[in-house]
């Protein structure tokens, strides 16, 4: 599979650059990072999170843990919010891979919280809604396009930023 074509469609008739980066197959966010030279704090990893009225999309650096009680006060549901399963994160993305949703909700009628380590980045890179690309472009295009609130919504586990997933991590990909 390659980039997933709503998101194709969607940077190219808005005209928005990006860079397509081919990878190797890897199985996480920091694992994706590593692969496309992109340092874990400029890797945004798309987590799908369900509460009391419905789903939503958390943006965070590849190398960070989603805070599910700061993620329900972000979006409304404080103490209610939790990571969607696989089956529910393919039913509302189903032109994805497992694991490789890319930070676009509102091409999945989710509205979208990035976390505000995230937003201080000049570019992002994210998959594509594959395994095998992910796409780098600027944030300020992303966020532009995206209009995502900004939250405190993550935190580094310990051991800091690596190329290589934490242990310590029940985060998905």
């Amino acid at each position: 599979m390659t980039v997933a074509a709503r998101l194709k469609a969607t940077l190219d008739a808005r005209g928005i650059p990006y860079e397509v980066i081919p990878h190797v197959i890897d199985g996480s966010a920091p694992e994706t990072a590593a692969h496309t030279h992109t340092p874990g704090r400029q890797f945004a990893k798309a987590v799908v999170v369900r509460g009391g009225k419905g789903y939503a999309m958390v943006v965070v650096p590849a190398h960070h843990r989603v805070d599910l009680q700061r993620v329900g006060e972000a979006i409304g549901h404080a103490g209610d919010a939790a990571l969607a399963a696989e089956e529910e994160i393919a039913r509302l993305c189903p032109d994805c891979e497992r694991g490789a949703v890319p930070p676009f909700g509102e091409l999945y009628g989710l509205a979208v919280v990035v976390s505000e380590e995230l937003s201080r980045e000049p570019r992002i890179t994210f998959n594509a809604g594959s395994h095998e690309e992910a796409i780098r472009m600027s944030y300020r295009d992303w966020a532009a396009l995206v209009k995502p609130r900004v939250a405190h919504i993550s935190s580094i586990p310990r051991g800091g930023e690596s190329s290589s997933p934490s242990p310590q991590s029940a985060e998905p990909r």
